[in-house]
């Protein structure tokens, strides 16, 4: 496909990743963001980790997208000057019956091409002193950045480039025809040959409105998080991961030092009441319409219910939610976690009730829908803008 112009919709890291790669091109893009500023839900309101790659099934986008997007990140990050900090994760094997896990990952890590080793309890101690474990997969190229500071970053490399950049202008309609895409928002409107939808948490809407029948559904699940008290911040030297279910896409409750100081503990997952719902008191009736009235949470449900009270429950709970953590590092309790910002994960949902494990991107003529795009998206996403315009261009 010969691009000649393209309207982004979604001013998060992902779509203005997209937004570089294709202005860095000499093509002129528009990037339409119905917020104030850059980056302002599920890039802002992450604990910041550049994940290196081992869980995700070789062969797959995020395994593929998730070990160049590491390499690009860093690059990035050291050719613009930005914090960040190659701290190395440990995944924790608490329990016998988790070692074998924890070599079936090995040989996943190995096989996505991520440096890591398999260390015994001695090195454990050496790494993380504090932390408990029989054995733990050491995952040498995991680091720590700020992914508010790269789309700052971003935005002003589009905008040196010659890129329209709109801010605060929300989508209201959308028409298609073979030869363009025009979008009607808040501010005017604007035509182009190609519409790259990178809406996150409203990806599937956009989808709809642009004539699209997407795949898939977003469903918002609320991820919380505290932060260790400073007198204990010095237990933790990096990450420290559990073993994960293998059966969710979500990695567990972990601790992650942060790269502006301080150790996040979380997220705990439970579904929001609204796409944007950072609390429980946050209900959009609309949102919560359209998830509680989609089959396939219903079969989510039914297929992960005890899992699903176990994560309200630690919720409702910060003694509970310290006994989770209490797993990787003994002997933190309630009184050394303080609230932090919530984020909203912008999760796929298939209609068997599935959650989608890979990146959902849903190619129609000249339109490009990412449909699911969740961690280790803000990692990947210098190599998933790189991943649709070689793939629009090969085409």
């Amino acid at each position: 496909m010969r691009i000649r112009s393209a309207i982004i919709i979604g001013g998060g890291i992902v779509g203005l990743a997209i937004s570089h790669e294709l202005s860095a091109s000499g093509i002129s893009v528009t990037l339409i963001e119905k917020e104030s500023d850059f980056g302002l839900h599920q890039t802002g309101r992450n604990s910041g980790v550049i994940h290196a790659g081992p869980y995700y099934k070789p062969s797959s986008l995020k395994a593929k997208l998730c070990t160049e997007g590491n390499r690009l990140m860093v690059r990035f990050a050291q050719n613009h000057d930005i914090p960040h900090e190659i701290t190395g994760k440990l995944l924790l094997a608490i329990r016998r019956q988790e070692v074998q896990q924890l070599q079936a990952l090995a040989a996943r890590a190995q096989a996505n091409g991520v440096p890591s080793e398999i260390i015994s309890r001695e090195r454990i101690e050496e790494l993380e002193p504090f932390a408990a474990g029989i054995s733990a997969l050491h995952v040498k190229t995991t680091g720590i950045i700020n992914y508010a500071a790269v789309s700052q970053k971003l935005a002003t490399l589009c905008q040196e480039n010659g890129a329209e950049l709109l801010l605060s202008s929300a989508v209201k309609s959308i028409r298609t025809s073979n030869e363009s895409v025009t979008v009607e928002h808040s501010k005017g409107s604007h035509t182009a040959s190609l519409l790259i939808n990178a809406a996150g948490l409203f990806s599937d809407r956009i989808a709809m409105m642009a004539g699209i029948t997407p795949d898939v559904r977003i469903v918002p699940f609320r991820g919380e998080y505290f932060v260790l008290r400073p007198e204990i911040e010095n237990w933790v030297n990096g990450l420290i991961y559990p073993v994960p279910n293998p059966k969710l896409p979500f990695l567990g409750v972990h601790l992650t030092k942060m790269i502006g100081g301080g150790v996040h503990a979380g997220p705990n997952a439970v579904l929001a009441l609204a796409r944007e719902g950072y609390s429980w008191g946050s209900i959009n009736m609309r949102d919560l319409w359209e998830t509680l009235n989609y089959k396939g949470l219903a079969r989510l449900a039914a297929q992960n219910l005890s899992t699903g009270v176990k994560e309200l429950a630690r919720s409702l709970s910060p003694a509970l939610f310290a006994r989770e953590v209490s797993r990787l590092v003994p002997g933190i309790e309630s009184k050394h976690l303080l609230r932090a910002d919530s984020g909203v994960r912008a999760q796929a949902v298939d209609k068997s009730g599935k959650l989608v494990d890979d990146f959902v991107i849903q190619r129609v003529k000249n339109q490009v829908h990412i449909l699911n795009a969740p961690s280790p998206a803000a990692t990947a996403s210098l190599a998933i803008a790189k991943h649709i315009v070689r793939t629009l261009q090969q085409d």
